[in-house]
């Protein structure tokens, strides 16, 4: 089932999400209708405070991406925790489903290790780099109540003040489904 993507100004965007566990009510279908939403959103990453669940789970795929490593980068993650963000940072142009039609160039570090269950709850701890750390780093900023736009510098946020205010409000171009914080 596809889900109204919460769009900026829905507080759950900016609560830090809970660790659930495996008796999570229905978190196979939750997790399905997670992809089905982002795929139709032409997403490459979903957290839950985005579909208005304050839970710390987030999904990503990254397998359309050229020269994305692993290849096939696809994955569920539950209950997150980066133990390390390391290497160079690099700046990147990122845009968010919740945040639909802004884009900013936001630095991040290169590699991280990351500890998570997937959707089997079966625990993982792994490092990923470049594409692959940028896209979880994103995600898991959404399960700490943190959005792009708050790593990018204060002018460019102060530029991009009535534009947000705007999306809050329900005036946008989406082509897809949307819950509004104003309406």
């Amino acid at each position: 089932m596809i889900l109204p993507v919460y769009a900026y100004g829905q507080p759950v965007l900016r609560k830090k999400g809970k660790e659930i566990d495996a008796d999570y009510p229905e978190l196979k279908k939750l997790i399905a209708d997670m992809f089905e939403t982002m795929y139709e959103s032409n997403g490459i990453g979903l957290a839950a405070p985005q579909i208005g669940k304050d839970i710390r789970l987030f999904i990503v795929d990254g397998s359309e991406i050229e020269d994305i490593q692993p290849q096939g980068f696809k994955e569920v993650f539950i209950n997150a925790t980066i133990i390390e963000e390391f290497g160079e940072e690099w700046e990147f142009e990122e845009g968010c489903l919740s945040i639909p039609d802004v884009r900013a160039n936001v630095k991040r570090k290169g590699d991280l290790t990351i500890h998570y269950f997937d959707e089997n709850f079966q625990e993982h701890t792994k490092t990923f780099g470049g594409m692959a750390a940028r896209i979880i780093q994103h995600e898991y900023d959404h399960i700490e109540g943190i959005l792009f736009t708050d790593r990018i510098p204060p002018l460019k946020r102060t530029m991009l003040k009535r534009r947000l205010e705007s999306i809050s409000k329900g005036r946008t171009n989406a082509h897809y489904k949307m819950k509004f914080a104003h309406r």
